[in-house]
């Protein structure tokens, strides 16, 4: 069964194409959550609901962007919305002190610092800039996409992703540092 087809079985509550459909991308919409939620019952919780929502709202599914990009964006509202709940909410922005910042497609880190190293510092930054962050250089979304996903001004992003990729630098350059490299 091709993929159109099994979306328009789940749209008819057609159990078995759900179950296909949940099956084919369950794993890799757990990662996401899990990279929101650190619990990993949190993470699994997350999924389901917003498996649950998916079908619900496969109605609206129009196919203008892939399925799998479409329920990334449920999995990560749904983990926002989760972490909000939590008491965890984004820390409020005063935009009229957010500047408007040039994007720097430029920076780089050291050769020696690996990929866990990276994602351990991004979980260790302050959540205004931790979760633009995330949505930007590991979820691959644009600043207008961002300030859809965390109500937020584009400027806002740009400020906070730009803030955010200076501040991990430094926490990566005091890792080198730190060790002797």
């Amino acid at each position: 069964m091709i993929q159109h087809q099994l979306i328009e079985a789940c749209k008819q509550n057609n159990r078995r194409a759900q179950l296909k459909l949940y099956n084919k991308y369950c794993e890799g919409m757990y990662y996401v959550a899990k990279r929101f939620m650190k619990d990993s019952a949190e993470a699994e919780d997350a999924l389901q609901e917003s498996f649950i929502k998916a079908f619900e709202k496969l109605h609206q599914f129009t196919g203008e962007v892939t399925f799998g990009a479409w329920l990334k964006r449920i999995v990560i509202n749904k983990c926002l919305d989760k972490l909000k709940a939590k008491k965890m909410e984004l820390v409020a922005i005063n935009e009229q002190i957010l500047e408007s910042v040039e994007e720097e497609d430029n920076w780089s880190v050291d050769d020696g610092v690996g990929i866990g190293e990276v994602k351990q510092k991004i979980e260790d930054l302050p959540e205004k800039y931790k979760y633009p962050l995330m949505l930007y250089l590991l979820e691959g979304y644009d600043h207008e996409e961002i300030s859809e996903i965390l109500n937020i001004t584009q400027i806002a992003s740009r400020t906070l992703v730009h803030r955010g990729k200076k501040k991990l630098q430094e926490e990566l350059k005091d890792l080198r540092h730190g060790t002797g490299y």
